[in-house]
């Protein structure tokens, strides 16, 4: 391995202010809508100490999202900062809402490299602990970029990040290295910390066949789902070629397409155009996912062309399908190996139909019960994530 696991956690004695009031949080994040780092942010919300840390947040979009109900509920307060294209009205906006809000003991930032704007405004304000979070590996799609400008503005901002940042956090070795590069893994301010499940969603009463009805789906269908945004990410054009390649050899077969994105349009006329789209269900964004998962699903496909993690195959797993994935996903998402197989995006649709379909075939089905046993007792439940990252915080501040 080349970045720790954790870090140890020593005790501090609370200093006199901190034990009169919370601990005050501002996570950043680009806007609060169902993927899966605004996910895990929510997910800690619900489970942290609300009395003993105060977390606010600051997104980078002034449209509402789908998220952002929740959030206030729990006692959070949004920021609104949208001036990314702006540096100066940026760092100026930034400086007025955590001199009218803050202070802030911490400041917790999700928005990749743009992370390194984000903790230098922190460290110039004095906030004391300042993490930057890398929840994905872009490393794949930055190879690809040719325009010297955007090179020169990531060596910046990488630069930024290790010289403001007073912990690094990352949810794979993958997602690690893209954000700190080859010199972080002796960085022992960066460590791991997966994105946990909250394990509690699935363990309520799932009725398949009343899953299935509300989706349209005959309660003898094979279906395959996918869960994630509609970006180039996710890989839609890929999965749907999967799909009509297994429908061929399958007749009984559905897909069921759950999320939203900027290309959902695209891929439904894809869809139409492939003659299948009285067999693939678009659910729109779902706060049900585990539902989904227990219910509706025989097999979970995953074709992305990065990923820093990939929560929705963990959830998966949590439900025991069977998985089939692509081999760049981080190998730390496979918590029940059993139940995952990987393959090339090299190889064809009809290749990743026909181990699909053998994959099914040869892969049954695993109980709720001894996946969430599996799942429990990895690192990627929030039981555990929570604890390390409050330890964080509090040794952090009184650092």
């Amino acid at each position: 391995m080349l970045f720790q696991l954790s870090v140890p956690m020593q005790k501090y004695p609370e200093s006199s202010d901190l034990a009169q009031r919370p601990v005050r949080i501002l996570h950043v994040a680009g806007k609060m809508d169902r993927g899966g780092l605004e996910t895990w942010i929510v997910r800690v919300l619900r489970l942290i100490d609300r009395e003993q840390f105060q977390i606010d947040i600051m997104v980078h979009a002034l449209e509402p999202g789908a998220y952002d109900s929740e959030v206030l509920a729990l006692g959070c307060r949004i920021l609104y900062c949208p001036y990314l294209s702006q540096p100066w009205r940026y760092a100026t906006e930034f400086k007025r809402l955590l001199q009218t809000y803050g202070p802030y003991d911490a400041v917790h930032s999700h928005v990749h490299f743009f992370s390194g704007s984000v903790l230098k405004l922190a460290r110039a304000a004095q906030v004391p602990c300042r993490i930057a979070h890398s929840h994905n590996d872009h490393s794949i799609v930055e190879q690809q970029q040719i325009n010297l400008l955007r090179q020169g503005y990531l060596r910046l901002m990488k630069h930024w990040i290790l010289q403001s940042m007073t912990h690094g956090l990352a949810t794979s070795q993958q997602a690690a290295l893209d954000l700190f590069g080859s010199k972080g893994s002796t960085d022992k301010r960066i460590c791991l910390l997966f994105s946990g499940l909250d394990l509690n969603l699935f363990e309520t009463e799932v009725s398949s066949a009343k899953v299935r009805q509300a989706l349209g789906i005959p309660a003898n269908a094979l279906v395959v789902g996918h869960v994630g945004r509609f970006e180039h990410q996710k890989n839609h054009d890929f999965l749907v070629r999967v799909a009509v390649q297994a429908m061929a050899n399958q007749p009984n077969i559905y897909l069921v397409l759950v999320g939203q994105g900027a290309l959902r349009a695209q891929v439904k006329k894809q869809v139409e155009d492939l003659g299948i789209g009285d067999r693939v269900i678009f659910t729109g964004p779902r706060a049900d996912i585990p539902e989904l998962l227990l219910g509706a699903f025989d097999v979970f496909l995953f074709p992305s062309v990065h990923e820093g993690l990939g929560v929705a195959l963990v959830e998966a797993q949590a439900a025991g399908l069977p998985c089939l994935t692509s081999d760049v996903v981080p190998i730390e998402a496979d918590v029940i190996p059993n139940l995952v197989r990987r393959l090339s995006l090299d190889q064809s649709p009809a290749e990743w139909a026909k181990t699909l379909l053998e994959h099914i075939e040869n892969t049954p089905r695993m109980s709720l019960q001894e996946a969430l046993s599996q799942i429990r007792s990895s690192p990627l439940n929030m039981e555990s994530s929570v604890p390390f990252l409050t330890d964080l915080y509090l040794q952090a501040v009184h650092q």
